[in-house]
């Protein structure tokens, strides 16, 4: 406990020496991010692309529907598909800021492991919740200070981080929940299936989709589809595609001079009305006012 407490440590300082105010930063390193925050936050809206997430100091808690997943230095956190989230810190003073570092991969880089290493691969499993939190192991958080201590020299990065990432994601792999990680790239398992429905939904979600069309591309019956996605995403393929049109329509009104009725339209909603009720059960407010308390 020791060794893992020294090596957090460490790591806290890396993160306050690059990042000294509030907020989150993309480093040098190809996909790796930074954050902080000196008070703890209301909830925020995002989609977590595929990622490893870990908090060196304070705490966390993440909504993936109504699944809550709170965790601390203790443990890390793994999106293993796009999944859109709710999320707010939850520990953090202005003398003890939240810091947290978020490390994103691709299916292919997953793959590369699986076939670089020895690791057994599922041959056939249950679908299961494609986010997780995992007990943080002193092999896995060594990786993770050798490719943040990448960031004091730069000149090593495109040799070294590759190599480092691939470890961090090796000791995924190897922990209680890598099967999770494995299946998102083996032909016959339910969570790759449902990862190409994801990514067709967010590619199109401003279209309407029949169920039978997202049956057919994870090649299941309707019946097996539905339980499935459940299953891995917490919700249902409708409930997914809500979850993006509003979140896109919360961003183009943030960046973007046009009305709720133009955006509403843009993201897919044929009636304004709907789209108003929506957003307000979703964030709280009603289009424009929300805009206007976080422009302000």
């Amino acid at each position: 406990m020791s060794k893992i407490i020294t090596q957090q440590n460490e790591l806290a300082r890396i993160i306050e020496r690059y990042l000294e105010e509030d907020g989150v930063q993309r480093t040098a390193i190809p996909s790796l991010f930074i954050m902080r925050r000196s008070n703890a936050t209301g909830p925020s809206h995002g989609v977590y692309n595929p990622s490893f997430c870990m908090v060196v100091q304070g705490e966390k808690e993440v909504w993936l529907a109504k699944d809550r997943f709170n965790y601390s230095p203790a443990e890390y956190l793994v999106a293993s598909v796009h999944l859109p989230v709710t999320a707010q810190v939850t520990e953090a003073t202005p003398d003890a800021p939240y810091l947290g570092l978020r490390l994103e991969f691709s299916p292919s880089q997953i793959l590369k492991v699986l076939h670089d290493s020895e690791l057994r691969a599922i041959t056939k499993e249950n679908p299961k919740r494609a986010m997780f939190v995992s007990h943080i192991e002193s092999s896995l958080l060594d990786a993770v200070i050798r490719l943040a201590r990448l960031l004091d020299h730069p000149v090593d990065i495109p040799m070294l981080a590759p190599l480092y990432t691939e470890e961090i994601l090796y000791r995924v792999l190897q922990g209680q929940n890598g099967d999770i990680l494995k299946g998102i790239v083996l032909e016959e398992s339910s969570i790759r299936q449902i990862r190409d429905v994801i990514e067709h939904i967010m590619n199109n979600f401003n279209h309407a989709f029949r169920i039978e069309e997202l049956a057919e591309i994870a090649n299941m019956s309707i019946s097996s589809f539905h339980r499935h996605f459940k299953e891995v995403t917490a919700m249902s393929p409708i409930q997914f595609q809500k979850q993006m049109r509003l979140q896109e329509a919360r961003r183009l009104l943030l960046t973007e001079s046009a009305d709720a009725s133009d955006v509403a339209y843009r993201v897919g909603y044929e009636s304004t009305s709907q789209f108003s009720r929506e957003y307000s059960r979703m964030f709280g407010f009603p289009p424009i006012q929300d805009i206007k308390r976080l422009k302000a």
